[in-house]
């Protein structure tokens, strides 16, 4: 009877619980193949034992059940081009679950044991829950794609600069290359930069109708950046410009007028339009995933490639699994850790 009792009460428990949507099978060490040992070479400075010193390559990327198989083959892609691995260090945000946190942290150590990383929950993930509006895809909805607008509140104090990724993403260039890119004048983003795009398209006939809302993009050109590859001046963003309140304040219009259709990216446009530094596209190739159409398979823009991005349905590691890839998928194989691959 008391085990019985013992039994419920804890399926209740799992049931009220903010993550109990995220209750999947603990994932394994085991299921993960050991990286090949990435060392820096003569040439790099030691920075080992410097957590903060400012040459440090900073990386975030959210960290969960559903991408993991990404976020590892991310950062396999990442170690492999860089030429100063063991200066890299990552940040991966995860779901505010202490016990996930730490069966992910796991998988990550045993992938790469030289691997110099921090892990951080993300606390705010009812407060962003009660701020969500549907989206035109549910995975849009999760509370974790809006951690990259509270970077500068998540991250250690003495990190001012970081490289934020989304996990379907592979490098295949040296990372620092995009670190380094120099912010001009007071942009705190620097992203690569669309300006051919049909605004019309992201926000709807409730937006464009409302001069108080409409005149935000007013004057700063039809540009669109995606907010998968970012690259991130957090001490600009912390000492001004009350960047994070903005973001919400939109946040809390769509919630309340149905302004736009995707998620976490229309805030962010809204707010930075017009003063984002341009990066060269070779480091977002995306809309490899298809958008939002499924099944869909896209091929590289033309150019020199330094990262690609399965932003949309289509994720590389599903649909290779499934036996259907597309041929772009197979550029994503080689990083793939997975012990269990079907392919």
């Amino acid at each position: 009877m008391i085990k019985s009792l013992i039994l419920v009460t804890t399926l209740a428990l799992l049931v009220s619980s903010p993550s109990a949507i995220r209750i999947h099978p603990p994932p394994s060490t085991s299921d993960y193949n050991q990286s090949p040992e990435y060392a820096n070479g003569d040439k790099c400075q030691s920075l080992q034992t410097a957590s903060c010193h400012p040459s440090l390559v900073h990386i975030a990327t959210t960290l969960d059940f559903k991408y993991l198989r990404g976020s590892i083959a991310s950062v396999h892609s990442i170690l492999r081009h860089a030429a100063c691995p063991e200066n890299v260090r990552l940040h991966f945000i995860t779901a505010d679950f202490s016990a996930a946190a730490a069966d992910l942290a796991a998988v990550v150590e045993s992938a790469f044991p030289r691997l110099s990383f921090k892990v951080y929950p993300f606390r705010k993930e009812s407060e962003i829950k009660r701020l969500i509006s549907s989206a035109i895809r549910p995975a849009l909805e999760d509370p974790l794609n809006y951690a990259r607008i509270y970077l500068s509140e998540i991250l250690d104090p003495c990190v001012n600069r970081v490289v934020y990724l989304d996990s379907d993403t592979i490098v295949v260039d040296e990372i620092q290359k995009l670190w380094s890119t120099p912010l001009t004048g007071s942009r705190v983003i620097g992203a690569p930069v669309y300006c051919r795009a049909n605004l019309t398209s992201y926000f709807n006939g409730e937006f464009w109708s409302d001069r108080r809302l409409s005149r935000a993009l007013e004057g700063k050109g039809a540009c669109y950046f995606n907010t998968g590859v970012m690259v991130v001046d957090l001490e600009r963003w912390r000492s001004g410009g009350d960047y994070t309140r903005r973001i919400e304040w939109w946040m809390k219009t769509q919630k309340e007028r149905r302004i736009y259709e995707l998620g976490s990216l229309p805030p962010l446009m809204l707010v930075f339009a017009g003063e984002v530094e341009g990066v060269d596209h070779r480091w977002n190739q995306h809309g490899l995933g298809g958008d939002n159409v499924v099944d869909s398979c896209r091929r590289l823009h033309g150019g020199a490639v330094s990262l690609m991005h399965w932003s949309g349905k289509g994720k590389p590691w599903v649909r290779l699994d499934r036996g259907r890839p597309c041929p772009i998928d197979y550029v994503w194989a080689p990083f793939d850790l997975y012990k269990f691959a079907k392919y």
